[in-house]
This record gives C-alpha cells, structure tokens and sequence, in this order.
C-alpha cells in the first residue's frame, strides 16, 4: 500500500492516503485529520500540502479535491453538501459525521463536480 510521508522541523508522519479524511488550513499551518479521530498539525500551508500530495501520489492524488481557500477533503468520504447552510458533510467512519463550514461558490463547484462525474459514469465515459 501506498503512503504519504509529510514532514517539517518537528514532525514527520507516514500514512496511507485513505486514512486522510481532510486538511484544514489555519494561517500559514495545516491542521490534517485522520480517519482514526488524530489530529496532526504541520507549520506548512494548504498550497504546500497539495503539492506534496500530487508529488507524492501522482494521478492518485485526485482523491483530495481542494474546496475554497481552507480545505481539502478526500472525496471518498463526502456524505452531503448542503448550499443553503454552506455546509459539507463527511461520514463513513466510527465518529459522528464531520459538518464543516465553506463558501457557497466553492459548495456550488464541488456539487457541480460530483454531479457531472455522475453523469460521466451514466454515459459510460
């Protein structure tokens, strides 16, 4: 199985892709949460970790999609979006649903992404 490898001065993690549920970007830091509830943080911001993802996983990278300026999420646990309260929802793990918060224009997008790979897949593109 493949892993990540993530480090900075104080930390280095190694973890498997699926066990990211999303990263949440606080200032010039990113906070990462895993599927197991751990939390980890990094003194690196959100466009770094995108680049180490891509560099790392290759086309398997497409797993995270970045939403707005704050997040990425692994989009196998994407439960629901929800326009009107400008809230995602993640499940599909032991704890309670994760409910985060982001803009509607990036909501909309993310939504519009999921909805036209859905009607890729019913094509049969």
């Amino acid at each position: 199985m493949k892993h990540i490898i993530l480090s900075n001065t104080n930390i280095l993690i190694r973890v498997q892709p699926k066990d990211i549920v999303y990263i949440e970007s606080e200032g010039s830091y990113s906070n990462m949460f895993l599927f197991d509830g751990r939390r980890h943080i990094f003194s690196f911001n959100l466009s770094s970790f995108e680049k180490m993802l891509e560099a790392q996983l290759g086309t398997e990278a497409q797993t995270f999609i970045r939403v707005g300026k704050c997040l990425i999420i692994n989009y196998t646990y994407i439960y629901g979006i929800n326009l009107s309260r400008q809230e995602l929802t993640l499940s599909g793990f032991k704890q309670d649903n994760i409910v985060l918060t982001a803009s509607k224009d990036a909501l909309k997008a993310l939504k519009k992404m999921l909805e036209d790979s859905i009607n890729k897949k019913m094509i049969g593109l």
